[in-house]
């Protein structure tokens, strides 16, 4: 499975700082069943990006099972931006759940965001914090419940601390339902974390596991409810997360797959663009007709691939 002509290597500027990048890039390739798209952070190492690998080989090679549903209800994410832009954001995106990414910044100055989006959602909207591991225990009681009245009712707060057992103590004292992300994905068991109290949402994110087929796995050994997020790809590699989204028995919650309006730009003229809150649900990725507008050139990925790929077919 080495590479062919038909393979992208592209670079899209952020239109804000977000996870501590300015830039998204990836490689695109193409195989018998569709377009895969290979995009781990620049920190993972080989191993770690082994999974994602797999998930974009199976894009392009087995494609994906039988959906369920015919569109995913997603969410807005809103990054560390002033109130105003914050109010914007979700104005604009027609969507009826925010995620705002919180712990970046000071207290006051996450709360001052969340009242607008409150504010921009109405009080029928959802809103949900992302802290991304950032607080100990202590830090992230206070923070949440400091936040959950700002926003007039959190859905839930995510990863707020590293551990199980942080995880397990803030939910027994914060008064707002715990969502795991990174104690899933990077975990050597991802099924620990309900077992163990953890969490009372799992997010599954497409790429970290592996592929559709064995995110499923994931969500139904879980047993909890789960939402299905973005790991900052283009449309491509989105469409296998609205794709495990699609075959999910279940789906409580609106997903956070809207991630495109962080990008400035987009490797197809297809995008993965919610219209009222939803996005399509697509048998196959789309084709990356517009990738030569961001090609990079960097040889860099097509090594990462080969060696990553060597990794995976061993």
């Amino acid at each position: 499975m080495r590479l062919n002509r038909l393979v992208h290597v592209y670079s899209i500027p952020m239109r804000a700082r977000f996870r501590g990048i300015t830039r998204r890039t990836g490689l695109l390739f193409e195989g018998p069943a569709g377009w895969g798209e290979f995009c781990p952070f620049e920190e993972y190492d080989d191993a770690e990006s082994a999974a994602w690998l797999a998930c974009a080989l199976e894009a392009a090679h087995e494609g994906w099972p039988e959906p369920v549903r015919t569109r995913i209800p997603v969410n807005c994410t809103v990054p560390v931006v002033s109130p105003e832009r914050a109010h914007e954001i979700v104005a604009r995106s027609g969507c009826s759940t925010a995620k705002v990414k919180v712990a970046e910044s000071t207290l006051a100055e996450d709360c001052a965001r969340l009242e607008a989006v409150r504010d921009a959602l109405g009080p029928r909207g959802f809103v949900r914090v992302d802290a991304n591991m950032m607080w100990d225990v202590d830090t992230a009681v206070t923070a949440i419940r400091a936040m959950d009245k700002a926003a007039g009712g959190l859905q839930y707060a995510e990863q707020p601390c590293r551990t199980l057992d942080e995880l397990a103590a803030v939910r027994r004292k914060a008064g707002v339902p715990i969502a795991a992300d990174e104690s899933i994905r990077k975990a050597e068991d991802p099924v620990k974390v309900a077992v163990s109290g953890a969490a009372d949402i799992a997010v599954i994110k497409v790429a970290p596991l592996g592929g559709v087929r064995k995110a499923l796995e994931v969500a139904e050994a879980c047993g909890l409810p789960c939402v299905v997020s973005s790991a900052l790809e283009t449309s491509v590699g989105m469409a296998a997360g609205v794709a495990l989204a699609a075959a999910l028995p279940e789906l409580e919650y609106a997903c956070g797959l809207a991630t495109l309006q962080l990008l400035d730009g987009d490797v197809t003229s297809d995008s993965l663009v919610p219209v009222d809150g939803y996005l399509p649900v697509l048998t196959k990725a789309p084709v990356p007709d517009r990738a030569e507008e961001f090609e990079s050139g960097d040889r860099a990925w097509v090594e990462r691939y080969e060696r990553v790929l060597a990794r995976v077919s061993r």
